[in-house]
């Protein structure tokens, strides 16, 4: 992951921004409900389903958010958020992701689906 990081760098011209995130879900019939502020309404209300900690470098390529992340209890990942414009299309937004991964080196087998929550809750049942 270092490698990805100081390649991210390099793209954004910048050390980037450091964020430390707590994100908490909740409990909800279908997808996911996470806020970081109501917590205590909500926890009351639904009941938590897990907390996600991590500490996010943030660095901008472009028009795309390049996260960084260290997750507390799974180790390092890379998120790519393209920042559509007006107009724009998904496949656009999708041929943007494409170039930023190949000049990042990432394949698409390193590719995973879900939420840090959904990954974490795995890793506990497995």
């Amino acid at each position: 992951m270092g490698f990805l990081k100081e390649r991210a760098k390099e793209l954004s011209r910048s050390e980037g921004t450091v964020i430390h995130q707590q994100d908490t879900f909740f409990n909800v019939e279908k997808g996911r409900l996470k806020l970081r502020r109501f917590q205590k309404v909500l926890s009351d209300a639904l009941g938590v389903k897990g907390i996600v900690k991590k500490e996010r470098h943030l660095y901008l390529v472009g028009q795309t958010r390049v996260h960084v992340d260290s997750v507390e209890g799974l180790g390092q990942f890379m998120e790519l958020e393209v920042v559509m414009k007006e107009g724009q299309g998904v496949e656009e937004g999708e041929a943007i992701a494409q170039e930023l991964m190949q000049q990042l080196g990432v394949k698409r087998e390193d590719l995973i689906v879900g939420a840090y929550m959904d990954l974490l809750m795995a890793a506990k049942s497995g």
